[in-house]
């Protein structure tokens, strides 16, 4: 199996995410699986800019070396998606919404004819397949409220490439004081290992 795992707190090791993938990448990992680890925000995930569509929709014929090296980043991610057989995503929140550099990552992975096409029905994503864990940590408590914006986003985000086999590992509450943050700690355990119990 292969596993790519991305994380995008800005705190690295030390964010909640960070160290909750740890431990479902630790349950999840049988003899001879392989991972592949992201950390977004260490690494400044470009955001798409003019230069960037202009050198995805100008022929490679015709590509600047600038321009071929945006066209090669951008494959480069979204050929670890294909490859991936399991997805495990760190998604702190961050003023009610993903972290920008997840965002600058999902936009250089959506492309149409490659991860995902239009067809007569509507949009059908072509990553399917795949299994996804999402990791959410967040310092108030979101889940089910209309300030979650976050995992409505990220569903529909991983639906529209094909994936939508996901489940979302809450962790809430961290930063309220008194006993939520071991509660919400201990809540998203329990929900890490059902989703690990849950066969694909």
């Amino acid at each position: 199996m292969n596993i790519l795992r991305v994380d995008s707190s800005v705190f690295a090791e030390g964010g909640v995410s960070h160290q909750l993938a740890d431990e479902l990448i630790a349950a999840l990992l049988q003899p001879g699986d392989k991972v592949v680890n992201r950390d977004l925000a260490a690494e400044g995930v470009p955001h798409v800019d003019p230069a960037r569509m202009q050198a995805l929709g100008t022929a490679a014929a015709d590509r600047s070396e600038r321009q071929q090296a945006m066209v090669d980043y951008a494959d480069a991610q979204i050929e670890q998606v294909q490859r991936a057989d399991v997805l495990v995503i760190g998604v702190p929140m961050y003023n009610f919404s993903v972290p920008s550099v997840l965002k600058a990552w999902f936009d250089h992975i959506a492309r149409a004819g490659v991860t995902f096409e239009y067809t007569s029905a509507g949009p059908r994503g072509l990553l399917q397949g795949k299994r996804a864990f999402v990791i959410t940590t967040r310092g108030g408590l979101h889940r089910g409220q209309p300030s979650d914006t976050q995992v409505p986003f990220i569903r529909n985000f991983l639906a529209f490439i094909g994936i939508s086999d996901v489940e979302v590992i809450y962790a809430e509450g961290l930063n309220m004081g008194g006993d939520q943050r071991e509660q919400g700690l201990s809540e998203a355990r329990q929900m890490m290992a059902a989703a690990l119990a849950t066969p694909a």
